[in-house]
């Protein structure tokens, strides 16, 4: 099904490429940041209004240091209205790395003779998925290389898999899935296992640089991937994330080609990817590409904020690729998830323990945030963000054009700031070593306090108790 000749001969008239290279030029190149202009943007933006390729180039284009500060000043006040002060916690698992593509950038790249191929077996993931559980894990991403044997059979048996594992109080409510590209048939099949967020990274969206950096495999086929998520959106799959891997081409290009596809995905489907994420280039195994667009800390932050301003209701994405350090920063920016505990070795949360650094000759890529999931949790709670296991949107159907945040008057208030209390009490009561719980009891007494009188202040009070009692996944 993955890689039939018959599958790449389908051509349907919705799913056609949406990037012009030279228009998008033009676009940044004609774009004038004035300090009027660039201020008039960040307050359209704090209205909660996407930002359209000309504006967000504007942004790119400022690069006065007072106009950057204001920038990351106004993502700053954005994420607070938006998101609020909550941060979603996940991990990533992966299930196997065989692949057939030639990615220069990838650990996983079928030249690298190097690298032990593995695919989990059902016992070995139930080992992985209970490792997971145990440290309060609550939301997985299933990463799988591009491979035949990872077909969309093969897929949804591993979700099953996954939902089917409890470890006392854990369990694994929501699985989100990094994969290779199906078609709509594919797609209808995974959807079926109930999972969430499907994620496919265009990687770069400049068709050149991308051929170059994908040698081999279907992965260099350019259109196939770029139209991959419309494929998931046909087959209904309505929460989508997409990505690109800074560092691959010009940074200031790829930041718009997100928007542009975030734009494609509005006109077609009336709704936007539910997520995007931003990695940055980073060492491998057998790691061979040219590095002459690496991007710098400087930039990099500056592109986040860019981001939170150009799609105001779109989940920003930080992963461990990044140090303890610069994630600690940009979280200011309007991330609104990110990975914890990470162990991006095959097998590897059952092996190690927590904050020991991996063998990158087994490994996709380097890690450089190797703290534990109560690390981080406490370093969350120190900086009075709340800690959020949440997967309530999904299971009651607010999802894809209803997940649109910012559409829904009050919806922070009466459902993502008290479910990510509610998450974070669970994992205070069933996790937590004895300091941390008192530091996140501490927060959840003052979030209280911040809540105005009323029924949803007195239910929530009294889910929090439920759950002293000893009940689990209550939300609202």
């Amino acid at each position: 099904m993955l890689f039939s000749p018959e599958i790449l001969k389908i051509r349907d008239e919705r799913m056609k490429p949406f990037i012009d290279v030279d228009e998008i030029w033009e676009i940044i190149h004609s774009a004038i940041p004035t300090k009027e202009r660039v201020r008039e943007i960040i307050a359209k933006s704090l209205d909660k209004n996407r930002l359209t390729l000309e504006e967000t180039a504007i942004l790119i284009n400022a690069g006065d240091p007072e106009l950057v500060e204001e920038i990351k000043e106004g993502a700053k006040t954005l994420k607070q209205k938006v998101y609020g002060e909550r941060i979603v916690l996940f991990a990533p698992l992966y299930i196997g790395n065989y692949c057939i593509n030639n990615c220069e950038y990838c650990g996983f790249k079928t030249s690298n003779k190097i690298i032990k191929r593995i695919t989990l077996s059902r016992e070995e993931l139930i080992e992985q998925v209970k490792a997971l559980e145990d440290s309060g894990h609550k939301r997985l991403i299933l990463v799988y290389g591009e491979h035949p044997r990872y077909n969309a059979e093969f897929i949804a048996e591993t979700v099953g898999i996954v939902y089917g594992v409890k470890s006392g109080h854990g369990e694994i409510r929501r699985v989100n899935i990094n994969a290779a590209p199906l078609d709509i048939d594919g797609f209808r099949i995974v959807k079926n296992a109930k999972i969430g967020t499907y994620q496919i990274f265009q990687e770069t969206y400049h068709q050149e640089i991308y051929s170059k950096v994908h040698q081999g495999g279907i992965k260099h086929n350019y259109e196939w991937r770029v139209t991959s998520l419309d494929r998931a959106q046909e087959a209904g799959i309505d929460d989508v994330g997409i990505g690109t891997l800074f560092g691959l081409y010009d940074w200031r290009f790829d930041v718009m080609g997100l928007v542009r596809h975030t734009n494609h995905f509005e006109a077609v489907y009336n709704v936007g990817p539910h997520t995007i994420s931003f990695p940055r280039l980073q060492n491998a195994s057998q790691l061979t590409i040219d590095q002459g667009y690496i991007v710098s800390d400087y930039d990099f932050t500056r592109l986040v904020a860019i981001l939170r301003l150009s799609v105001p209701y779109t989940g920003l994405i930080l992963t461990a690729r990044e140090s303890s350090a610069i994630r600690d920063e940009i979280l200011q920016f309007g991330v609104s998830q990110i990975d914890g505990g990470t162990n991006i070795e095959m097998g590897g949360y059952s092996k190690h323990i927590d904050g020991e650094r991996q063998d990158i000759d087994f490994e996709q890529f380097q890690i450089n945030d190797n703290r534990s999931l109560n690390e981080i949790m406490e370093e969350l709670i120190d900086h009075k963000y709340i800690p959020s296991f949440c997967t309530a949107c999904y299971r009651l159907g607010r999802t894809g054009e209803h997940f649109m945040e910012f559409s829904v008057p009050g919806f922070i208030k009466r459902y993502c700031q008290p479910n990510a209390l509610l998450t974070m009490a669970e994992y205070l009561e069933d996790y937590a070593p004895p300091e941390t719980k008192i530091k996140g009891n501490q927060l959840l007494e003052e979030k209280l306090a911040e809540m105005g009188p009323g029924a949803l202040k007195n239910k929530l009070i009294q889910k929090i108790q439920l759950i002293k009692e000893g009940k689990r996944d209550l939300y609202f």
